[in-house]
């Protein structure tokens, strides 16, 4: 074909979704070529960015170029061709050359209406208007003679309307998505059901959304009528709302033609004969047929109770989303919000001894049941014989209240379900008191069914004087009484200190359990002993002869007896251990001279009936995680000691399962959290399998009176460090290292089936040593040496098989152009190296790296050189051999370094500790950093690392959310379970 074609013509097919398929031939009926084609036809195409971004497909022997929708109208409109070239067009592109520059007049003059039938499908779709489209056209233009034609053809139709629409999108309303202005111009275009619209025309339903001005100087309304003195039944009315004033209402009837007749003013008539028929096919979409009537008023029947709660609770709800205006009575919106509420009034004197010392949580309370429905408080009796009426509305004291029977039939259960004369526990008290407002939703959306909605009922608590101050001082700390310092400490307590000590005495005074939470350093110990000391200093609170009982791990009891003899010399302090320890009468004896016994978990197992016999001014577990399986032998002694008062001391209050927590509270507050299977079916269900943010709310308010928990970073504790922000990088792995994945992988199982106990263990850290590398880069598992150091690298080669490598480049090359520093932690010496000769060649400045090889000299010097000017931004005054990014082992600079000059860490191999990982991180978020410090922690989707960091996340989560290793493990999985572990989950590929 000669490059100097005279004539193409353009032959073109609208797909349904719009997008234009087009080929071109010549004279002689030879295809043009698709590429040939594209040069010319979009040479001036400025929106395909002059033809490159069209796509060409092969099909049946030639090359069809792709015009997305969203171009093909503006495109043959405005017809911008080479004019070296004699342009033909065929079949539909003849009929776009006609049609494109009327529709692109509808398109520059908005011209266009959302379209009915697409939205009852389900989809936003844009038509042209037809009316705007006459009158943009003479009658005899043969514009609309195409158009009529189009319409016979309804897959063109079908396209063009398509093409229509996605050119109204992009001109005016970016992506579906993206249509936030049209969102909050018409909501219900998006808000609308679907199935309130079958009933409607197009007129009423672009009135319906806003689209098109409603004319009308009135709007139809369903209002809403309850009986009075002289009606006795509901009555559902048909009204004219004027929109001027929107009290006057104009009752109307309809007949079974949709003919209406009422009083309504003169000039209203034409618009009430225009629509009224409408109306009718509206109202039958949105009702159930047995709310109509035979004759001139079709909703003529009256209401009985039960039909009356059924529009209320329901048919209002359909009639709105179908664009009824609706007139509910106006007590209706506060009585559908509020909910039953089951109240246990508390007796005015229940709980006055709360003044006294050791109220406990079983002191028993005296209530009243109260019923609050509404506005409207019932007594228990008032309550029985509204309920005996078995209406779902009813009148009370003047005022309208609705009675829900599931509701109803639940108060009933729960109050059988408390013996009254028996009165409450404060335990009952509390619990109803912290969960009450969670128990179920006093807000509850009315359009709810009720039989299908049983858990919105509100079982509260009303609590008297004595009670308000207690609960609230258990809530708050700045409600807590200020305690003196024990004459006797010999230590200075800080702020915080001295408020733990005051809290434990505080709740002490009411028998309640405590568990002191606080961060490892931050003095529980201290605490601990200033509160052993008022106990001896104030006889009041010290009701026993007995002395306080100190359990912790045998590691410990050495330091406990050091530290209580610096800090509390006046303290009589008889260590319990060791083979020499005594029995009988004699421990009866010298225990009774003692203010403090000291004793280990094992020593506590051990003479458990000895210990037992006694009632303890206070057993205090040190470490007390060391009770989280609450099945062993020494978790079951610690929990058979009698004791005035107990108490918890631990860093970390969980840390794998919740159950653990449940162990210490049923220590410090027995049944508190009920029985573990109670806790497990509650709480741990719930919140570790199911992550129920509600249930851990719950577990929150329930535990946070009895636990004290602080860390380092509160602002009590005035260590005043900013903000660290954790994030994880997910990459996938490259082709190559999928490969080479599945192929360690595989043969690691192959093993499995041969291999046993140690050589099996072994065979598992090998494979597990491979995969990690392999996750890094390719080279660390084929031990693929770097070229030698006075060589250049192929940095894009290496850079393009890792994926992690490629991501950090890309991360750490943005965060020097702002100026900021990094560490960068790996495991792998050989990845070390790689990182630092293809980070240095990239960034061309010097990179460090520090690992287990490096001498102290040397370590000194490279610390000493990252560190300069670690308060300020990097500046152009610095010397250009400024260390910027510090690439360190884990092991070797993990620990024991200040590199606060960096405020980004970045985790390139995950280790299975946690804590090493933060002991890590902390080289740069600790004192003397004044920057947010971000956390970057690399993980290869699909593989080991993202399966083991899930189990790792998991426990953080746990953690932290309800209070604020080794590799061994992993050898003893089964084959099974190694296979689940370690296989790539495809999905993840590359």
């Amino acid at each position: 074909m000669s490059k100097y074609i005279q004539t193409i013509t353009v032959h073109a097919a609208l797909s349904q979704y719009g997008d234009a398929l087009i080929f071109g031939s010549t004279e002689t009926d030879d295809y043009v070529p698709g590429l040939l084609l594209k040069q010319r036809l979009f040479a001036w195409h400025e929106a395909s960015f002059y033809g490159t971004e069209l796509t060409i497909e092969p099909t049946d022997g030639t090359q069809l170029i792709i015009l997305p929708a969203e171009q093909v109208i503006p495109f043959f409109a405005e017809q911008k061709l080479l004019t070296h070239i004699d342009w033909a067009w065929e079949g539909e592109a003849a009929q776009m050359i006609r049609l494109s520059p009327l529709l692109a007049r509808c398109l520059s003059d908005k011209h266009y209406v959302p379209s009915l039938s697409a939205f009852q499908q389900g989809k936003l779709q844009w038509i042209w208007d037809d009316k705007a489209l006459m009158a943009m056209a003479a009658p005899d233009d043969i514009e609309l003679d195409v158009l009529r034609e189009s319409a016979e053809n309804s897959a063109f139709l079908e396209g063009l309307q398509a093409a229509f629409s996605a050119a109204v999108t992009q001109l005016y309303y970016g992506t579906p998505q993206e249509a936030g202005d049209l969102r909050r111009e018409f909501p219900r275009l998006f808000d609308m059901d679907r199935t309130a619209a079958m009933g409607m025309d197009a007129s009423d339903w672009l009135m319906a959304v806003g689209w098109k001005a409603d004319t009308a100087p009135f709007r139809p309304a369903l209002q809403l009528l309850e009986p009075d003195e002289e009606e006795t039944e509901w009555r559902l009315n048909l009204v004219l709302q004027d929109k001027l004033d929107e009290s006057a209402l104009v009752p109307v009837r309809l007949d079974d033609d949709g003919e209406a007749s009422g009083l309504w003013p003169a000039e209203w008539t034409p618009h009430v004969l225009d629509r009224s028929s409408g109306w009718l096919t509206r109202l039958r979409a949105a009702l159930p047929e047995e709310r109509f009537s035979g004759g001139s008023d079709v909703l003529g029947h009256p209401l009985d109770s039960e039909t009356a709660w059924h529009f209320l609770t329901l048919d209002s709800r359909r009639l709105l989303d179908a664009g009824w205006q609706v007139l509910l009575p106006a007590w209706w919106e506060t009585a559908s919000r509020k909910k039953p509420r089951l109240r246990a009034k508390v007796s005015a004197e229940s709980g006055s001894r709360g003044n006294q010392s050791l109220f406990g949580l079983d002191s028993i309370i005296d209530f009243d049941w109260r019923v609050a429905i509404g506005d409207a408080e019932l007594t228990e009796a008032e309550f029985n014989d509204l309920v005996a009426r078995n209406e779902r509305i009813v009148r009370f004291r003047g005022q309208w209240i609705t009675l829900d029977p599931a509701l109803l039939a639940q108060i009933r259960r729960a109050m059988d379900g408390m013996d009254k004369s028996q009165g409450l526990s404060f335990q009952d008290v509390l619990q109803l008191h912290l969960l009450g407002s969670s128990e179920g939703d006093g807000n509850g959306d009315p359009s709810n069914a009720p039989e299908q909605d049983p858990a919105r009922l509100r079982l509260e608590v009303e609590l008297n004087s004595h009670l308000i101050q207690l609960i609230a001082q258990l809530g708050q700390q700045k409600e807590w009484p200020e305690l003196d310092v024990p004459a006797a400490l010999q230590a200075e307590l800080r702020t915080y200190q001295h408020q733990g000590f005051a809290w434990l005495a505080f709740l002490r005074r009411f028998g309640l359990g405590a568990c002191l939470a606080d961060d490892m350093g931050l003095g529980k110990t201290v605490q601990l002993i200033a509160y052993l000391l008022h106990l001896k200093e104030n006889t009041a609170d010290h009701q026993s002869s007995w002395p306080s009982l100190i359990i912790c791990p045998t590691s410990v009891l050495g330091n406990w007896q050091k530290e209580l003899t610096r800090f509390a010399p006046s303290l009589n302090v008889m260590l319990h251990y060791g083979s020499r320890r005594l029995g009988g009468g004699y421990f009866q004896g010298a225990a009774g001279q003692a203010d403090v016994v000291l004793t280990s978990y094992a020593t506590a197992a051990l003479d458990q009936e000895l210990l037992k016999e006694f009632t303890w001014a206070t057993v205090c577990l040190d470490e007390a995680q060391n009770i989280k399986n609450a099945q062993t032998k020494q978790s079951a002694a610690v929990r058979s000691f009698p004791a005035q008062h107990r108490i918890a001391l631990t860093g970390t209050p969980i840390e794998n399962r919740l159950s653990e927590l449940w162990s210490i509270y049923d220590f410090i507050t027995p049944g508190y959290l009920g029985s573990a299977k109670a806790f497990q079916d509650r709480f741990s269900n719930a919140i570790e399998k199911e992550r129920d943010e509600r249930r851990t709310a719950d577990l929150q308010k329930l535990v946070k009176p009895f636990m004290l928990r602080r860390k380092k970073k509160d602002p009590d504790i005035q260590l005043d460090l900013p903000d660290k922000n954790e994030m994880k990088t997910y990459v996938h792995l490259t082709a190559e290292q999928g490969a080479l994945y599945d192929q360690t992988v595989n043969s690691l199982l192959e093993r499995m089936q041969k291999l046993e106990g140690i050589e099996r263990k072994g065979a598992i850290l090998g494979a597990l040593t491979q995969l990690k590398q392999l996750c890094d880069h390719p080279m660390l598992l084929k031990k693929e040496p770097l070229p030698p150091l006075d060589s250049v690298l192929d940095t894009e080669a290496l850079i393009t098989r890792s994926s992690k490598l490629e991501r950090l480049m890309a991360m750490v090359k943005e965060l020097r152009e702002e100026g900021e520093r990094c560490l960068i932690f790996t495991q792998y010496i050989g990845m070390g190296q790689m990182l630092q000769r293809v980070l240095h060649q990239e960034l061309q400045e010097p990179v460090l790296y520090l690992n287990g090889s490096s001498s102290k000299t040397a370590r000194d010097r490279m610390i000493e050189q990252f560190q300069f000017n670690a308060d300020h931004s990097i500046q152009e005054s610095e010397p250009s051999d400024q260390p910027n990014v510090f690439i360190l082992s884990l092991k070797a600079g993990g620990v024991g370094l200040n590199l606060t000059a960096a405020n980004h860490v970045f985790h390139f191999d995950r280790w299975w500790n946690p804590a090493v990982e933060n002991q890590a991180t902390d080289r740069a978020y600790r004192m003397g950093q004044t920057r947010d410090v971000q956390v970057h922690k690399f993980i290869a989707l699909g593989t080991l690392e993202e399966r083991i960091d899930e189990m790792l996340e998991s426990k953080q989560q746990l953690s932290d959310n309800v209070i604020s290793s080794s590799e061994g493990w992993i050898t003893e999985l089964s084959t099974e379970a190694l296979k689940d572990l370690f296989t790539l989950r495809r999905e993840w590929m590359d």
